[in-house]
């Protein structure tokens, strides 16, 4: 990790994080001065399952992943983050440790807002309270709806599904490939299967020409075809 010296502004996240929006321009200048942007590597860690969380983060550029170690040490993927995102809130919040570990997968440029700091914008700003609000309402949906698929879809079903949210939420490059490179083990993973089934599978995925694989990058062939596998639509 590097400390980075050139602070971005928060506006400089706006079109990917409407929350922040809603801060008066005094607040934002003061949150300038508060904050620190550090740069990370690929393989950092910023904060570990059980630790404590001292303030939010949010991500200028670059991506990290959630995720649970199982007794088994094994991974549980539970969400990525991209720039615009902000994750620690709900430690804050509930005064709990971190009930996730945070990784980095691609460098990343990522702002701290100290804890003190973030609960008296809550306070004295309702809009921005209930921007987080919501937020906090619509990660529980989206986490009650991993734990209805993980025990209701099938291992091919949840894989054609992980695919699609994954070009949802990060979309592609110039060659039609999604934005994130994962390794097999990190989409076994957030499958919640093991890396030997997802090998399998996404062979089987090429061989149906749903996908083409190029190492770690992925395009989808036939999106539609993949929605009805995933029973997403």
């Amino acid at each position: 990790m590097n400390y980075n010296n050139n602070i971005p502004k928060c506006e400089d996240c706006f079109v990917n994080n409407d929350i922040f929006r809603k801060l008066t321009n005094d607040e934002l200048d003061v949150l300038l001065y508060i904050k620190n942007c550090n740069i990370y590597n690929k393989g950092d860690t910023i904060y570990n399952e059980g630790t404590r969380v001292t303030g939010i983060y949010c991500i200028k550029s670059g991506i990290v992943k959630h995720y649970k170690t199982g007794n088994d040490g094994k991974e549980q993927i539970i969400r990525f983050s991209k720039k615009g995102d902000i994750f620690g809130f709900r430690a804050i919040l509930s005064g709990d440790s971190a009930c996730t570990s945070t990784k980095v997968i691609e460098e990343s440029s990522v702002c701290f807002i100290p804890a003190a700091h973030f609960i008296k914008l809550i306070k004295e700003n309702s809009a921005f309270s209930m921007g987080i609000m919501k937020l906090s309402c619509i990660e529980l949906g989206d986490a009650n709806q991993y734990i209805l698929d993980i025990a209701q879809k099938n291992v091919r079903e949840r894989l054609a599904e992980i695919l699609l949210l994954l070009n949802d939420n990060f979309g592609t490059n110039d060659n039609g490939e999604l934005n994130i490179f994962l390794t097999r083990e990190e989409l076994a993973g957030i499958v919640g299967t093991a890396t030997e089934s997802v090998i399998r599978l996404l062979s089987e995925f090429k061989k149906d020409k749903l996908i083409e694989l190029n190492k770690r990058k992925i395009k989808l062939l036939d999106v539609q075809k993949l929605k009805r596998l995933s029973e997403l639509y």
